[in-house]
């Protein structure tokens, strides 16, 4: 079982942290694509994994967003 995907085991406190990590990685991530871009030293292997990974990220904050925000019944 991987550890991060069982969201249950984690309290409230510890997810709002891992969420700030992981809002602070993903736009870190997406300054340095930038970056790369704007001095012409992209090349396409090192941007697909720059994106794959931010991805991923995006994917944790969107699952623990989830997870801490509250479902409402209309």
């Amino acid at each position: 079982m991987n550890a991060f995907n069982d969201l249950s085991m984690k309290t409230d406190e510890v997810l709002k942290v891992e969420l700030e990590v992981f809002r602070r990685e993903h736009r870190d991530l997406d300054d340095a694509i930038f970056a790369l871009h704007e001095q012409g030293r992209a090349d396409a292997l090192t941007l697909q994994r720059l994106k794959k990974k931010k991805l991923v990220l995006k994917d944790k904050i969107r699952l623990i967003e989830d997870r801490l925000t509250p479902d409402i019944i209309a």
